[in-house]
């Protein structure tokens, strides 16, 4: 987990930027940016699901332990905090061949990788999963910015938790399959991968594959972000502090996605270069929040 806090000087003033760095600190920094004022508040950057509530089989616990540690720690030292729960990222770039797992991420376009139940298929045959599984709430880059910044020096959210659920982005995988589907004008085929296929992925302790492997269990078999109820006054949603702010929903995100295909494709056929189909490179990344 990355701690870091920063300075930025903007044409507004002085702003405190925490958190900023990895692909959603990028949004939380704009945000900052554009807010003009200073905050004086740690928000530890975390920005997945609850870590307390949590509880992945190893080598995902591990990590998770680490994170309730430094919220222990916060709290114990009585500095003024705001944990932010964004659960899943909706728009997350998995694309270029880029990803953090060769077992559980899904190639079913040429430019395009949404996590699922699934194994990796190279080549042009594409597929998903039929197995059944818990939603997730998925949540657009910028809308974590946005939120996290409103949340920043808002009172009501001091020293609390601030969970995100959009329930227009509450989906499984299967879902977010027949959506993409929609979009690319094709059926894609299924696969199905147990439970017993994750967990003896996460036994295997291959980092960062095992990682993922442990968090897609919780996340979608266990149902870590949607088997619980949001009550006590240590905790509030997005949705009842900002009533009038819209999520970005996972569909428009698509449109992004298909949208950039289109531009690639162009620029191939002007540069004169054949696409080929694409297959899946294992490539050495950290793994990422879940």
């Amino acid at each position: 987990m990355t701690v870091i806090t920063a300075s930025v000087a903007a044409s507004k003033g002085r702003v405190l930027i925490i958190g900023a760095t990895g692909f959603i600190g990028q949004f939380v920094a704009e945000a900052s940016l554009d807010s003009g004022r200073a905050t004086f508040r740690f928000l530890p950057s975390e920005f997945g699901h609850d870590v307390d509530r949590a509880d992945p089989v190893e080598p995902g616990l591990t990590m998770y332990k680490e994170k309730r540690e430094i919220r222990r720690l916060i709290e114990e030292c009585g500095v003024p905090y705001t944990y932010i729960l964004c659960n899943s990222i909706a728009s997350w770039p998995y694309y270029d061949n880029t990803h953090p797992s060769r077992l559980f991420l899904l190639w079913i376009s040429s430019k395009f990788m949404v996590m699922a139940l699934s194994k990796v298929t190279s080549g042009a045959k594409q597929s998903t999963n039929v197995l059944h599984q818990s939603e997730s709430y998925f949540v657009a880059g910028s809308d974590i910015g946005k939120f996290t910044m409103k949340a920043a020096d808002d009172f009501r959210t001091l020293n609390k938790s601030v969970h995100f659920r959009p329930s227009c982005n509450c989906l499984n995988i299967n879902e977010l399959a027949s959506l993409w589907e929609k979009k690319i004008g094709r059926v894609l085929p299924r696969v199905t991968v147990t439970e017993d296929d994750l967990l003896a992925a996460a036994r295997e302790n291959v980092i960062p594959q095992s990682i993922v492997a442990s968090f897609t269990h919780d996340i979608f078999i266990k149902g870590c972000q949607v088997n619980f109820s949001i009550e006590g006054p240590d905790e509030v949603e997005v949705s009842d502090l900002y009533p009038d702010e819209s999520y970005r929903t996972v569909d428009a995100c698509f449109d992004d996605f298909v949208a950039k295909m289109e531009i690639d494709r162009r620029k191939s056929a002007n540069e004169g270069i054949t696409t080929k189909n694409h297959g899946v490179e294992v490539l050495p990344i950290t793994a990422m929040c879940a």
